[in-house]
């Protein structure tokens, strides 16, 4: 035990290797996360006669997956960074109660969504832009997808606290156990079994259900540092409020997120109808993969950043954010480029219809343009969450996506006659002003002032 822990012991050795060793594995955790649901779409766009009805009915509900992905945001970003701050005190029973409590949280949640999103679904998914054509495949895939809440978050919120342990390694297998089965599941459920949109729904289902088990077997298995225990479930009203208000970041960024998709699907469905919410599907989907390592370059940062923060090392914590900077903006430049270059690559794998091709390749021009600008806002809401800093992270999650997103995404279409390319054009002005916004501040406010005074 004393020779891992001393592995794990993010305050000792080069920063950039233990930033990457975590890193790498993270992210290769976030991209094959993303695939549980791209996959699907990518197999709908082949189902002869819908291909897009299917695929834009999945689309529309997204806003409704992603908000119950920031539920896990919610717990699994509120309670690593603390866990991963007491385990560089040294005190692993606090840390181990945090787990525990995160798990009750988890819990509780998955039930609540479950029931509000059931009752609620027709009307909502009439909200996000379904239409009469859409309604029906969007319904058969949410109402499943609904059922398997529980595991979604079990296996996404308690999977940090295996990445905040240094198991960066088990944290990707606990990715892959899902998302092989669900690749393999996809098409015997949708073409062998003729259950199409429902059998994408069912299959995303069965291998979330197996990731989590697989996630709580480690957790209370004896490879585990710190491990999850009964006894550590029992609430704490002053514990879980810290939980909370330090998820409160990454929950705003997924709710902000969906919020997004929500008011573009029904923007779109105003001023270009079912095949403009068809093609923000698409950028949706290229978006996830696309910006999934940067996701697992800040979140491998986290547990590094807190553990130090904790431990006093100071040094070690500015070293990790400008190594961390110097990554994410040389990736996001380099994704750009290839995006900006090969948007008919990426547009081919949804569909092979020659108008969305058409159409898709210039929205897909406007809305990555200046996708580096997207590495400030990650680095900069990466290091307020690691520190505890929670307002701050809250706040800029929010003024990127509610401030300056959603205003945009309603006001451009109408101006200059700009119409569904206004939609398009509210995110790369948001990077722009969003993410130098949060960098700049996280800079003179956290950077500047570390190993000096309180921060």
């Amino acid at each position: 035990m004393n020779r891992i822990e001393n592995k794990n012991d993010f305050s000792k050795g080069s920063i950039t290797k233990t930033l990457l060793g975590l890193a790498i594995p993270m992210t290769l955790a976030q991209l094959v996360n993303v695939l549980y649901n791209v996959i699907d779409r990518i197999y709908l766009s082949r189902i002869q006669g819908a291909s897009m009805d299917a695929l834009t009915g999945v689309g529309v509900c997204l806003p409704v997956i992603t908000m119950i992905i920031a539920f896990a945001n919610l717990i699994g970003t509120g309670g690593a960074p603390l866990f991963s701050i007491e385990r560089g005190r040294q005190n692993t029973k606090e840390a181990g109660e945090i787990m525990g409590n995160c798990l009750t949280l988890l819990l509780i949640f998955s039930g609540c969504l479950t029931v509000i999103g059931l009752i609620i679904q027709e009307p909502l998914l009439r909200l996000l832009g379904a239409s009469d054509r859409t309604l029906p495949y969007a319904s058969q895939y949410l109402t499943i997808y609904l059922f398997g809440t529980v595991f979604v978050l079990v296996s996404l919120g308690l999977n940090s606290f295996i990445n905040a342990q240094g198991f960066g390694k088990i944290g990707l297998f606990t990715v892959l156990i899902g998302a092989g089965i669900n690749m393999g599941l996809d098409p015997v459920f949708i073409f062998g079994l003729h259950m199409d949109v429902r059998g994408a729904a069912i299959a995303t289902v069965i291998s979330q259900g197996v990731a989590a088990l697989w996630t709580l077997s480690f957790l209370t298995g004896k490879k585990a540092l710190i491990r999850l225990e009964l006894r550590n479930m029992k609430m704490k009203a002053a514990r879980t409020g810290k939980i909370l208000m330090l998820g409160l970041s990454g929950f705003t960024m997924s709710v902000t997120n969906s919020v997004v998709q929500m008011v573009c699907n029904a923007t779109l469905q105003t001023f270009g109808g079912d095949i403009y919410v068809g093609i923000m599907t698409i950028i949706n989907s290229i978006r996830e993969v696309i910006s999934a390592p940067i996701t697992g370059l800040t979140n491998a940062g986290q547990p590094i950043m807190g553990y130090n923060y904790g431990a006093g090392e100071y040094i070690r914590v500015k070293k990790t954010i400008r190594v961390l900077t110097m990554i994410a903006i040389a990736y996001t430049m380099a994704i750009w480029a290839v995006v900006s270059v090969f948007p008919e690559a990426f547009i081919h794998l949804f569909s092979q219809d020659e108008q969305v091709k058409l159409l898709g390749r210039s929205a897909i021009h406007i809305y990555f343009f200046g996708f580096f600008m997207m590495a400030f806002q990650f680095c900069g809401q990466c290091t307020f969450t690691a520190l505890g800093k929670a307002k701050r992270a809250v706040f800029f999650s929010l003024f990127r996506k509610i401030v300056i997103v959603v205003p945009l995404t309603l006001l451009l279409p109408g101006l200059f006659g700009m119409g569904v390319n206004g939609v398009f054009w509210a995110e790369p002005v948001s990077n722009a002003i969003g993410g130098l916004a949060c960098f700049i501040t996280m800079m003179l406010t956290i950077y500047r002032k570390l190993g000096k005074e309180e921060v």
